[in-house]
């Protein structure tokens, strides 16, 4: 059917691996298990960033050298990719010989082409994001604009990268290619981002400041920038400079799994970058969003992470990886909870595939020896539970390819649960007691039969579970989706046996106590009070304690089971957040991307409609019309108002 080369960021070793680094290389794992199921030939990408700044200061800290950081800590990456299951082509090491020499080739040819010059260079410096920012892009605090980190001035020679002689292609080629950068507003966030002059990139570090890194090949005083010498892994894999054959068929197809902290180095510096060498940019540039913890981004410092192998040590791989799967909508960002784990699993797994599976074993081991009968003549019911998991095939292909997981976990769930609601209209249990063997036959070999394509389907999700449920009912393991799409493959008489409770519904260590309920008994009907105009008065400290900001809409759509709530991705300056609000009968979602409105900031989240919203936008009433209060005039993004 065709080729297609996924890769995932290559991560630093200054740490540990967490949830942000498995969920990414998990999501790798899924998708590029799902093309391998429709047929095609695949190659996934990972590896490990292993030189600048932070991995040499973790290196000091520890009083070893950083190679050894390096070698110490790439293993535990390797572990984790084992223990998650992951079954990457390819883990490239930027310390690795054949990384480094194209580095340094593809710094020479732009040099040797006057593309990479030397100037004097003044700016801020961000350690932990290893990157300069000018004097346009800081506040007053000089702290970083990214991680809000404080940054040193610095004054020193350097190389750079022509990389503003290709900001108006670049800007061309976004508007022009829809695919190139997912989702949309991550585009419409790199297009605002060139509305300011594209500066050229610094792409070289001092030896006296910073010794750890590829040496420059024309000036053994400097080394490479580690973002610089990082994008280059994505080419350097594949035969980029060495294998001219292997690197055309797989880098036309190239998919980055990234995280949204790190759009604009892939978005920006690398098609300048690839431009330069005149190579093609890649296919598609999938930004997801960040893992919360209530509202904010795990991190170290906060004392928020969760770490993965506790999660699968405790719940096991398969649970793990269809949490993350089923959870985030790509492009956005997700709250994790063990008490949000905890209810998707029973929900979905324990609940309705895993009772689903049971059902089926326990009634053919009882009724029919364990052998599966033959389904005989199917009736409307079979009919129509058949049409809908073989349209499901379809469906989930269609939304791995438009990277919509989550969508695509909710249709196979559909489908169990349609095999329940089957189950429970033609209730087997009462055929079996009244030896109906041949209305029975066809319940049941009309069951497993869905089930062995929901195991199909989910099977890039959670490989083990979904192994362990198509054994139990005679089905293997080497298909492509187009065994899937026809219903009647289980053979009659394949053995069938015991689930044994592959998905054994989890206990939570503490549950939480439900609020007690007020009885009519003891129960007072609140005392009504007349408000005074005085009672409406705030005072001005009251006032102070809303933040007030502006907010660009960056994007609107309709949330699913509402005329009128509208979800909405914004940009407050330094943060990007999502609010949901009921303006959608008085605005379009197209009317109000772009337009910079204000928000109170400091607002509780809230759920409407099981979205979740943090912060309010403001608008004016009257009558049965709102109109949003925008400002006059340019402001950024997380200006103050009051």
């Amino acid at each position: 059917m065709g080729d297609f080369y996924i890769t995932t960021p290559i991560y630093y070793v200054n740490d540990k691996p967490h949830i942000g680094h498995s969920y990414t290389t998990i999501l790798g794992d899924v998708i590029s298990e799902y093309h391998r199921r429709f047929g095609e030939d695949t190659w996934f990408l990972t590896g490990t960033d292993e030189h600048g700044q932070k991995v040499e200061k973790a290196a000091i800290a520890k009083g070893i050298s950083p190679i050894q950081q390096c070698e110490e800590t790439v293993v535990r990456y390797k572990e984790l990719w084992s223990r998650l299951g992951i079954k990457n082509n390819d883990f490239i090491r930027t310390t690795e010989e054949r990384h480094t020499k194209i580095v340094q080739k593809v710094l020479q040819d732009l040099y040797d082409r006057d593309l990479i010059y030397k100037a004097q260079y003044k700016g801020w410096y961000c350690v932990p994001c290893e990157r300069f920012f000018t004097d346009k892009d800081m506040a007053e605090d000089h702290l970083c604009p990214e991680c809000h980190r404080p940054t040193n001035e610095l004054v020193e020679e350097n190389y750079f990268f022509r990389m503003s002689k290709y900001q108006e292609w670049l800007i061309d080629y976004i508007k022009t290619h829809p695919d190139f950068i997912k989702p949309a507003f991550r585009a419409n966030e790199t297009l605002g981002f060139l509305k300011k002059p594209l500066a050229d990139l610094c792409i070289s570090r001092p030896k006296s400041r910073l010794a750890w890194g590829i040496d420059l090949p024309f000036d053994k005083d400097f080394v490479c920038y580690v973002w610089f010498d990082a994008l280059l892994n994505y080419v350097s894999a594949i035969g980029y400079g060495t294998d001219p054959e292997r690197f055309a068929k797989w880098w036309p197809q190239c998919h980055h799994l990234i995280g949204k902290d790190i759009l604009t180095t892939h978005t920006v510096y690398w098609p300048t970058m690839l431009k330069a060498m005149n190579v093609e940019p890649p296919k598609t540039i999938l930004a997801h969003g960040w893992w919360l913890s209530g509202r904010d981004k795990m991190s170290k410092s906060l004392g928020n992470v969760v770490n993965p192998m506790e999660m699968i040590d405790k719940y096991g791989v398969d649970a793990f990886r269809y949490f993350l799967i089923a959870e985030m909508t790509l492009g956005q960002d997700a709250g994790f909870t063990e008490e949000a784990f905890i209810s998707r699993y029973n929900s979905d797994l324990a609940n309705d595939l895993g009772n689903m599976l049971s059902r089926v074993a326990k009634l053919t081991l009882r009724a029919f020896e364990g052998k599966l009968p033959a389904q005989g003549i199917p009736g409307e019911l079979e009919k129509a539970l058949a049409d809908k998991a073989v349209a499901a095939v379809s469906q989930v292909e269609q939304l791995v390819r438009e990277l919509k997981l989550d969508k695509a976990v909710e249709t196979i769930l559909d489908v169990v649960r349609a095999s329940n609601k089957y189950f429970d209209e033609t209730k087997p249990w009462v055929l079996a007691k009244e030896d109906r063997k041949e209305e029975l036959a066809r319940v049941l070999y009309t069951a497993a039969e869905t089930l062995r394509i929901v195991g199909g389907l989910i099977y890039p999700v959670f490989p083990e579970k979904a192994r362990a449920l198509l054994e139990t009912i005679g089905a293997g393991t080497d298909f492509t989706f187009a065994d899937l799409r026809t219903f009647g493959v289980l053979k009659p008489g394949t053995e069938v046996k015991d689930s044994a409770g592959l998905f054994p519904r989890i206990v939570a260590e503490k549950p939480v106590a439900a609020p007690a309920k007020e009885t009519k008994k003891n129960a007072k009907e609140p005392e009504v009070k007349a408000e005074s105009a005085a009672d409406n008065l705030i005072s001005i400290d009251d006032f102070c304690k809303i933040q007030l900001r502006s907010a660009k809409v960056l994007e609107a759509v309709p949330v699913e089971g509402s005329s009128k709530l509208l979800k909405l991705q914004i940009d407050l300056g330094n943060e990007k957040r999502q609010i949901v609000a009921g303006i959608g009968k008085s605005y379009k979602p197209e009317d109000i991307v772009g337009k910079t409105i204000i928000v109170v900031a400091n607002l509780k989240p809230a759920k409407l409609c099981g979205v979740e919203s943090n912060g309010m936008l403001l608008a004016a009433k009257a009558g049965g019309t709102l109109s949003l209060l925008t400002l006059d005039g340019e402001l950024p993004a997380g200006s103050p108002i009051g």
